[in-house]
């Protein structure tokens, strides 16, 4: 080995960028919360403000009634903890870029612990990841419909990583086992993530 280079841990010699996945994996063992991302059909990896947001504009209060009462009715949340995310005092404003959503709210998936360094690079989820010893689907009862948007857990980790579309429904993923199956849209560490503001 030639001297001034470190050598990779095989468990991320990939090609992809070690120091990167195993620092977003630490901050996933942190339990570090990202912000709640908007979901939409292209992955964020780069995702600028000013070419990416086309317009934003203040929702009336009757409007923003209508999409509390459609939140509490539509989405497993208690109007406590729908307060504590959106105030009533808060006042709405509308970006036009994406449809938002937030991994606490969203039906979940579970990837493997050997699929964890993929989502962070940003892959999409194959189906081996989600029906190995360390994945989870939904049972049969509770089933999701292909085109579902997902929030992504890790094996051993607290928090949702990624947020994602599934391309078959959970029970086709578990019959055929091979393929994509959830898209990433978005995940811990790419540019939407580590936004700041609109």
């Amino acid at each position: 080995m030639a001297h001034g280079r470190r050598r990779a841990s095989p468990r991320y010699a990939s090609g992809c960028d070690d120091e990167r996945l195993l620092a977003l994996e630490l901050r996933l063992d942190r339990d570090l919360v990202p912000p709640p991302p908007p979901i939409a059909r292209d992955m964020f990896k780069k995702f600028q403000p000013s070419t990416d947001v086309s317009g934003q504009v203040s929702v009336k209060t009757s409007v923003q009634r209508s999409i509390r009462n459609n939140i509490l009715s539509q989405w497993k949340i208690t109007p406590e903890t729908l307060e504590q995310i959106w105030p009533k005092k808060e006042s709405l404003t509308l970006v036009k870029c994406a449809t938002p959503a937030d991994p606490f709210v969203l039906p979940r998936v579970r990837i493997d612990r050997g699929a964890i360094r993929f989502l962070l690079a940003g892959a999409h989820m194959m189906c081996p990841g989600m029906t190995s010893a360390g994945g989870e689907l939904p049972p049969a009862s509770a089933a999701l419909p292909a085109n579902t948007p997902v929030a992504i857990h890790a094996e051993g980790k607290e928090h949702a990583a990624a947020i994602g579309i599934t391309k078959l429904d959970t029970e086709e993923i578990k019959r055929l086992n091979k393929n994509v199956g959830v898209e990433t849209v978005t995940y811990l560490g790419d540019d939407l993530w580590k936004l700041q503001q609109l």
